[in-house]
């Protein structure tokens, strides 16, 4: 796997003036445990108030591909997630939550949240963002 960043694509909220909910589930997500080195496999819900942007699906879906080879706890990873989409899209409120399936008998369950104007907006340098053009 290349060194690359992932390319998130973004397009213009066909509603911007009207507060509504998007939901993104990811229900085969895998990372790799830093420490064994061994799969972990989870799911990742994004739900999120769209401002001015939303993000591309197939986008989206390589970006959390880019992640199978990346050696991250859960907590880092749902956080990551979280700042990089909120760097791209910059949301009204986002909540990132990572499911993490059972392993050595524990299930982990990580949510992290972002709303705006009470929360700092997060920068990040992990993503290529790219805005679609027809």
């Amino acid at each position: 796997m290349t060194d690359t960043k992932p390319e998130l694509i973004v397009f213009p909220n066909p509603y911007p003036k009207r507060d509504y909910v998007i939901t993104h589930t990811n229900p085969e997500f895998t990372s790799v445990c830093p420490v064994t080195g061994l799969p972990d496999f989870g799911e990742i819900e994004v739900a999120f108030v769209p401002n001015e942007l939303c993000v591309e699906l197939k986008s989206l879906k390589y970006y959390y591909v880019s992640f199978r080879q990346k050696g991250i706890f859960y907590e880092a990873v749902t956080n990551e997630i979280l700042e990089d989409l909120v760097s791209a899209i910059r949301p009204r409120w986002m909540e990132v939550t990572g499911e993490f399936s059972t392993r050595g008998g524990l299930h982990s369950t990580v949510v992290a949240k972002y709303t705006m104007g009470e929360n700092e907006l997060p920068h990040s340098d992990r993503v290529t963002v790219k805005t679609f053009e027809k």
